[in-house]
């Protein structure tokens, strides 16, 4: 019997970015080996957009058509993190210094602030999905960044660094998301 094409969905437990390095019509995209681990992941949203388009004639509507013309994705995480931060800005992180004056410093210039391709996927936790230990896995394939990231301080409290996302189909295999339900719960690699 197939797994259920239903679920609930509960949680999310992780979030990685991996910047994409080619995406080639007709060929095969690529990342890079290493993702990166979005610290302190809390929401991870997707929406998209429809172009709905209407045919009139003889003064009655005779026909419509609708497809979807853009997938939009945002993330609220716990903790900044200056490689989160490089993989969708741009820039380098550069660490210098010995203890007790180490730094890790993101710079970003207006050379190198050029906004990157990477791929988002976010997990449930083992039990988040109606298969009992499995998950649930949402990953968009090509995404950058619609928006600056909200970044900064908090008088009093934490601040949680957001950031939006427009997602485009790979020009390899025309995707633009997965969906993926697993019967075992699987890490993000």
């Amino acid at each position: 019997m197939p797994l259920s094409h239903v679920s609930k969905l509960f949680s999310i437990v992780d979030c990685k970015i991996t910047p994409l390095l080619t995406d080639p019509a007709g060929g095969t995209a690529t990342y890079a080996a290493q993702s990166i681990d979005v610290p302190g992941i809390r929401v991870l949203t997707v929406a998209g957009s429809v172009q709905a388009k209407t045919l009139r004639g003889d003064n009655k509507l005779l026909d419509s058509n609708s497809y979807v013309d853009g997938v939009t994705a945002s993330a609220e995480h716990a903790k900044l993190s200056l490689d989160v931060l490089a993989a969708i800005l741009g820039g380098t992180v550069m660490d210098s210094g010995t203890t007790p004056a180490q730094k890790s410093t993101l710079g970003i210039t207006g050379a190198n602030a050029v906004l990157p391709y990477f791929k988002i996927e976010g997990v449930t936790p083992p039990g988040g999905s109606d298969a009992l230990g499995g998950d649930v896995h949402l990953v968009l394939y090509k995404c950058q960044l619609s928006k600056f990231p909200d970044l900064g301080f908090q008088g009093d409290d934490y601040r949680i660094p957001k950031f939006e996302v427009n997602c485009v189909p790979l020009a390899s295999t025309d995707k633009w998301f997965d969906y993926v339900f697993n019967e075992t719960a699987v890490p993000i690699p």
